[in-house]
């Protein structure tokens, strides 16, 4: 079938894969896959992931992978390569935000983007392994150790009179994950930011290989600590997919419901941090006793405080205790008032909105050429909402309402924020109500060898993709989870462009991205 009304020479024929997501999948040549993506492109679409495989063992090459969201769902787009030479096009000319995902994939595969002005500089590497060892490959020793060696790594330069350089990293005095942040300004002002991450690189993929198809979920859900709900549920909805489980109805309302209370939790962390990084102190410390409740509450009824491994294969561990419906509308209903008046408080401080207004400005357009999600693409004109746009069940029976704002500013991501905060709490209202009743969890089957499925959630970050091939056994042959912080991370370095230096943290700390997530 044809996904979409492509006017290309060659149209790509797509299958669509088995599951309730809309994900389809075509296998092209090099000029095919440019094609597709400059149409992808030309009509609004998203790139969301690129990642690599190694099939020598199936008496193949290499392969690469590509990922674009469309009106029409998930589109999966796959370029057999060569075992020797294993060269493709590079797509960073017509999607920017595939470039340092095509740089990370040389350092795990050694498969090679190749073009006029393609960036072939490391991404993930760092010299903590040599250059011709590339461990994703299938007979990479995942065991060998190698001791770091210095690196000259090559950022760009910016000379003109009365520029200077700021290096910022890669360790903080905070404790953060590191990444190290290249300033050149002039005067306070900053002319270019440049990123170097992946230094919380941690073989993730590899220990995927390592695991049976029941168990990945563990691993899956401590990729990036606050986004465990939505990482479980992407792994789970991918093994799932793949192997035919359908997951009982009360499940599925029961992982909405996880997910709707990682979302306002995090933000309301967010939010805290953001009023303490603006002088207002007082910001965090309400702030945080809010999300403080709500962890605490979430431990209460569902055994953790964050809800890890409350989302497994074939359902959900934990179940929403007698009488605990009641203590979650009471806790909305609490959280709901709390969280009115710090908006007041926060809308009417003019020191703070000093701070907020006009400060680390994305515009929509550089928001679309970047393709940015989630909710910094939701503050600059970006409306991607996979709970409305591509509903999992139950949100195909919920009214889910998409915040947006064109601005782009950190006061338009602080706002985004609490009016996000109180759609997740009507939707948990509404998802309490409607709770069926039923079983939890349903037995994973057995998949076949090369089976292949999707995940595709959107987290409170924005949307993460897993996917998820099984090797026949019981285990899993190959596992890619993509973090959103991988297209947002770039447009940070736009967002500062302008402003003063002192304001860096302000503006980092509104996008609030994952260090470790994306640097898998």
């Amino acid at each position: 079938m044809q996904l979409i009304d492509q006017t290309l020479d060659q149209p790509l024929e797509f299958e669509k894969l088995p599951g309730g997501l809309a994900t389809f999948r075509a296998r092209t040549d090099s000029a095919g896959l440019l094609a597709f993506a400059a149409h992808a492109k030309s009509i609004g679409g998203r790139f969301v992931a690129l990642w690599g495989s190694d099939e020598r063992d199936r008496q193949a090459g290499f392969a690469l992978h590509v990922a674009f969201a469309l009106a029409e769902g998930l589109a999966l787009v796959s370029l057999p390569l060569p075992a020797e030479n294993p060269d493709y096009p590079d797509l960073a000319g017509i999607f920017p935000a595939a470039n340092r995902q095509q740089r990370a994939t040389f350092d795990l595969l050694g498969i090679r983007a190749i073009g006029t002005d393609c960036d072939n500089r490391p991404w993930l590497r760092h010299a903590n392994w040599p250059a011709d060892f590339f461990p994703l490959r299938r007979d990479a020793d995942a065991s060998r150790q190698f001791p770091p060696q210095p690196e000259d790594y090559p950022f760009v330069r910016v000379e003109g009179d009365g520029v200077h350089e700021i290096p910022v990293g890669p360790i903080h005095a905070g404790i953060i994950e590191p990444g190290h942040f290249r300033f050149s300004i002039v005067g306070e002002r900053v002319m270019r930011l440049e990123q170097r991450l992946g230094w919380v690189h941690k073989g993730i993929e590899k220990r995927f290989e390592s695991l049976k198809l029941h168990e990945g979920y563990r691993l899956a859900g401590r990729i990036s600590g606050d986004s465990t709900v939505t990482y479980a549920w992407a792994y789970c909805q991918a093994a799932e997919s793949l192997s035919g489980c359908a997951v009982p109805l009360r499940a599925q309302w029961l992982r909405a419901l996880f997910l709707e209370r990682e979302r306002v939790g995090n933000h309301l962390g967010d939010l805290g941090y953001l009023g303490n990084d603006a002088a207002l102190a007082f910001g965090l410390a309400q702030f945080m006793r809010l999300k403080e409740d709500w962890l605490r509450l979430n431990a209460t009824l569902f055994g953790h405080r964050f809800m890890m491994d409350a989302i497994v294969p074939g359902g959900v561990s934990v179940d929403l205790p007698v009488g605990g419906g009641e203590t979650l509308l009471a806790q909305c209903s609490a959280i709901e008032r709390e969280v009115r008046v710090l908006k007041n408080i926060y809308d009417d401080h003019a020191g703070l909105q000093d701070r907020f207004l006009t400060t680390g400005r994305l515009l929509p357009k550089i928001a679309s050429e970047l393709s940015v999600s989630g909710l910094a693409g939701r503050a600059s004109s970006q409306v991607w909402d996979l709970r409305q746009q591509n509903p999992l069940p139950p949100y195909d029976m919920l009214d889910v309402r998409v915040a947006t704002h064109r601005n782009g500013d950190v006061a338009a991501r602080v706002t985004l924020r609490f009016e996000e905060i109180a759609e997740s709490l009507r939707l948990i209202r509404d998802i309490v109500a409607a709770m069926p009743a039923g079983e939890l969890r349903a037995t994973l089957p057995p998949a076949a060898n090369g089976a292949f499925g999707v995940g595709w959630i959107e987290g409170w970050r924005g949307d993460v993709l897993v996917a998820l091939e099984a090797d026949g056994a019981g285990g899993i042959r190959r596992c890619h989870p993509h973090d959103p912080s991988w297209q947002i991370w770039p447009a940070l370095e736009h967002a500062i462009m302008g402003n003063i230096v002192p304001d860096f943290p302000l503006i980092n700390k509104s996008f609030n991205l994952s260090y470790s997530g994306v640097d898998l």
